[in-house]
């Protein structure tokens, strides 16, 4: 029976494998560049081929932002969180 560590040590290996050659094909980065600058040339790419994409992008990290933080908002003020950890009365 394969256990829970195995089957992760497997998904990490092929995530390793196949996952360098995704970020190889995806972004065009040189030698002579870091990430940060591949990064930008990129999106510097997809707001050219079509402006609304990154107004999306954006809207889209907002909406994420917002909803971890009123999901932790929720947790501290709807349980007892705070007393769990010692930080209330």
């Amino acid at each position: 029976m394969i256990g829970a560590i195995e089957i992760l040590i497997i998904a990490v290996i092929f995530g390793i494998i196949y996952g360098r050659d995704a970020i190889d094909k995806t972004f065009r980065k040189s030698a002579n560049e870091g990430v940060v600058e591949s990064m930008a040339g990129d999106l510097k790419d997809y707001y050219e081929e079509d402006p609304k994409r990154m107004i999306k992008l954006g809207v889209f990290i907002v909406s994420i932002i917002l909803f971890f933080g009123l999901g932790i908002y929720w947790a501290l003020t709807r349980t007892d969180f705070l007393k769990m950890i010692g930080l209330d009365q």
